[in-house]
């Protein structure tokens, strides 16, 4: 059966990590520390916001959460500065892995969505500049229903823009949150474990397979006679 393939965007076909070499630059070594500050934050904000139901733009979640990093660590950085590394954010590189896995997924017949907390105008503009946006048939944004991923209203619609069935669907995530997040909705979910230092929270949900690298989806698919009814699979990556 051909599935439904649900993609989420910044760390998982996109390497958020891109915005290193312009961190690097402008603030030396704490370029890291900087860089993990504000992926965090970003996040963090993101869940608050949902639970406030304080919705706004992910970029505007981005541009705050580079404030208060940047307040925190006691690094200055001019209003310039700061426009420069947003634009950084348009322009992120796919991982390696992604083109050629995606490409396959397609040729098996798979329908591919990006699906994302960002705009619609962003992702697409975002994976149009790392050449990957033809593998999609769509991108579907949070920004229609205004709350942020793992709320269960987020996987709803996806399924209800993309006319597909959560029981034939199948989230691919490198982020724990988003995983848990549809797995308690209902559908199948594929865990990146992109480090072997990562860790899978333990709140009793696995991830119905793990995997090393984003090339190792069709052969997972392929793997599974009946992906409708496969639960609890573990797939062990190259």
């Amino acid at each position: 059966m051909k599935l439904t393939l649900a993609f989420d965007v910044y760390g998982t076909l996109i390497n958020t990590s891109g915005v290193y070499q312009a961190l690097r630059e402008m603030t030396g070594e704490q370029a890291s520390l900087l860089m993990d500050t504000w992926r965090n934050k970003q996040l963090e904000y993101s869940f608050r916001r949902g639970l406030m139901k304080s919705y706004i733009d992910f970029s505007q979640v981005t541009r705050q959460a580079l404030l208060f990093s940047c307040k925190t660590l006691q690094i200055e950085l001019s209003g310039e500065q700061q426009e420069a590394l947003m634009q950084e954010y348009t322009r992120l590189p796919a991982f390696p892995d992604v083109p050629e896995a995606l490409r396959a997924l397609k040729a098996d017949g798979h329908r591919l969505y990006a699906f994302s907390n960002g705009s619609k105008k962003a992702v697409d503009t975002l994976l149009n500049q790392a050449d990957i946006l033809p593998f999609f048939d769509g991108t579907v944004s949070i920004e229609d229903v205004a709350v942020f991923k793992p709320s269960p209203e987020v996987y709803a619609y996806f399924n209800q823009k993309t006319n597909s069935e959560k029981a034939a669907t199948w989230l691919i995530s490198g982020n724990t949150f988003d995983v848990i997040g549809a797995l308690s909705f209902g559908m199948k979910a594929a865990w990146l474990k992109r480090s072997a230092e990562s860790v899978f929270d333990p709140w009793d949900i696995e991830p119905t397979v793990v995997i090393n690298s984003i090339a190792d989806l069709p052969a997972v698919f392929r793997s599974l006679p009946d992906p409708i009814k496969s639960t609890g699979n573990k797939f062990k990556g190259n």
